[in-house]
C-alpha cells in the first residue's frame, strides 16, 4: 500500500484480518490517491472486533447479507439489523467494538473521504464546524444520492484521480450541504440523538414512543416535547418518515414482495405500509416499484 499524506493510513495498514475478506482497494487498483474505496466480503460471525478512530470520513454501505449487529462506542452498545442498502457514517475520531453474525454472506463497500477535502468542503459552504453526529444521524436515515454513487465507485476505477478526486468533493459538499439543510437534533438534547439511533437501528421492530424514551431516560411526555422542539417532528411522525424512506430504497429491489418491505420496515401489514406510502409519497408502493424515476 502505497504512501499518501492525505489519509490518516495507520488503521488501514493491517488490513489482512480474519473478519472480512477485502476484494477490491482503490489505492492499488485503480492508483487513486484523492478517495480510498474498498470492497469486502465479511466473516459470518465475528465477536469483539476493534475499530480505531479515524480522521477521515468513512462511510459504510451494506450490498448484500442481513446482519444482526452489536456497536458498542462511548459506553452505550446499540443493536441493529443491517441488510442491503443500509448506510453509516462513523464519526471521525470514534472508536467502536462491533459483534454481528449473518444468516447470509455480508458484503459491503466502505469509502474514505480525506479530511483535507472536507475541511474544504466546509470552509467553501461557510458557517459553524461541521455536526458530525448530526450527519451520521442523516445519512442512517437514507440517502439515495449517497448509495448510487457508492454503489458505482468500484465500477469506475479505469477513471484516473480527477475523477476521485471531483467524486470525493462532491461526497463531502453533498453530506455537509444536506445535514445543514436537516432538522436534527442538536447537541443541547443528547436523548434526541439516542432516540433516532434507536428508530434507525431498531425500525423493523414495534416501537412505541415509550421504548424510545426508555432508552432515552425520559418520560414519555419529556421525550416528545424535546424531540418535536429539536426535529420539528413527534417521535411517531419521524419514525414513519424513516420507514418511508427506507421502503423507497428497498423497491428498487424487485425480489421483494411488499409483504417482505413491509416487515422490513416496521409496518404492521402490507396494507399498513401501502396507506402510509400513499399519504406520504402519494402513490402507492406497487405504482412507485413500476414508475420509471
Amino acid at each position: 500500500m502505497f504512501d499518501s499524506p492525505d489519509f490518516d493510513l495507520a488503521p488501514y495498514a493491517d488490513s489482512d484480518v480474519s473478519a472480512v475478506r477485502r476484494t477490491y482497494c482503490s489505492w492499488g487498483e485503480a492508483g487513486w490517491r484523492s478517495l480510498l474505496v474498498q470492497c469486502f466480503d465479511h466473516a459470518p460471525e465475528v465477536d469483539h472486533l476493534r475499530l480505531p478512530g479515524v480522521c477521515d470520513l468513512h462511510l459504510v454501505l451494506c450490498v448484500a447479507g442481513d446482519t444482526v449487529m452489536r456497536t458498542q462506542s462511548g459506553g452505550r452498545a446499540i443493536r441493529s439489523r443491517w441488510l442491503p442498502g443500509n448506510l453509516e457514517l462513523v464519526v471521525p475520531g470514534r472508536s467502536s467494538v462491533r459483534t454481528y453474525r449473518t444468516t447470509s454472506a455480508m458484503r459491503t463497500i466502505q469509502v474514505h473521504i480525506p479530511s483535507a477535502t472536507v475541511d474544504r468542503a466546509a470552509a467553501h459552504l461557510g458557517g459553524a464546524d461541521p455536526d458530525f453526529e448530526a450527519l451520521a444521524a442523516a445519512a442512517g436515515a437514507g440517502d439515495p444520492v449517497v448509495e448510487h454513487l457508492v454503489r458505482a465507485l468500484p465500477a469506475a476505477g479505469g477513471a484516473n484521480d480527477l475523477y476521485a478526486e471531483s467524486a470525493a468533493a462532491f461526497l463531502a459538499a453533498h453530506l455537509l450541504t444536506r445535514g445543514r439543510h436537516e432538522r436534527l437534533p442538536g447537541p443541547e438534547h443528547a436523548a434526541v440523538r439516542v432516540g433516532v439511533a434507536v428508530m434507525r437501528d431498531r425500525m423493523a421492530e414495534p416501537l412505541t414512543p415509550a421504548d424510545i424514551a426508555a432508552e432515552a431516560h425520559l418520560s414519555v411526555y419529556h421525550f416528545i416535547r424535546v424531540f418535536r422542539e429539536s426535529t420539528g417532528e413527534t417521535p411517531h411522525r419521524f419514525l414513519t418518515r424513516l420507514r418511508i424512506e427506507r421502503a423507497r430504497q428497498l423497491l428498487a429491489d424487485n425480489t421483494l414482495t411488499i409483504g417482505q418491505i413491509a416487515e422490513r420496515c416496521g409496518f404492521a401489514s402490507p396494507g399498513a405500509l401501502s396507506a402510509a406510502f400513499l399519504s406520504r409519497v402519494g402513490v402507492r408502493p406497487s405504482v412507485y416499484r413500476n414508475t420509471d424515476r
